[in-house]
């Protein structure tokens, strides 16, 4: 029979002692590639939320002027990507880079320009449309 002795495959059970050695070992590697990050800093490209404070709180009476850095880099993180940099920083941003239309319409050039006309079907439909509308949501 092919189950009957022990296998090259077969592993012993682990018992508490060699679970606490893996154990050490596991955090001994975490501690060595772990970085303490002391230096704190505003992600210029996160949209910051306003909060309100809590009423009654004694920190909404001070009038703390704010740090000139700080403001520089909330309003310049809140401008649109155009006014930010001089190109597109990916392919998605090519499209629509250039807002500017290329030519300037002229509302008065009838070559150009085509208003919306009513006339005599066009605005007794629409008051049938509308009054089939209301009556629908009388009901």
């Amino acid at each position: 029979m092919a189950g009957t002795g022990p296998g090259p495959r077969e592993k012993a059970p682990r018992d508490e002692v060699m679970l606490n050695a893996l154990h050490r070992e596991t955090i001994r590697k975490e501690q060595l590639s772990q970085k303490l990050v002391t230096e704190y800093r505003i992600n210029p490209y996160h949209k910051v939320h306003a909060l309100t404070g809590k009423p009654m709180s004694w920190h909404d009476n001070q009038n703390e002027a704010a740090d000139e850095n700080f403001l520089k880099i909330i309003h310049h993180a809140a401008l649109e990507p155009t006014k930010k940099y001089t190109e597109p920083q990916t392919t998605s941003q090519e499209i629509g880079w250039i807002t500017t239309p290329l030519i300037n319409i002229d509302r008065t050039d009838r070559r150009l320009h085509f208003p919306r006309q009513n006339t005599e079907i066009t605005t007794y439909m629409e008051t049938a449309w509308r009054l089939k509308e209301q009556s629908v949501n009388l009901q």
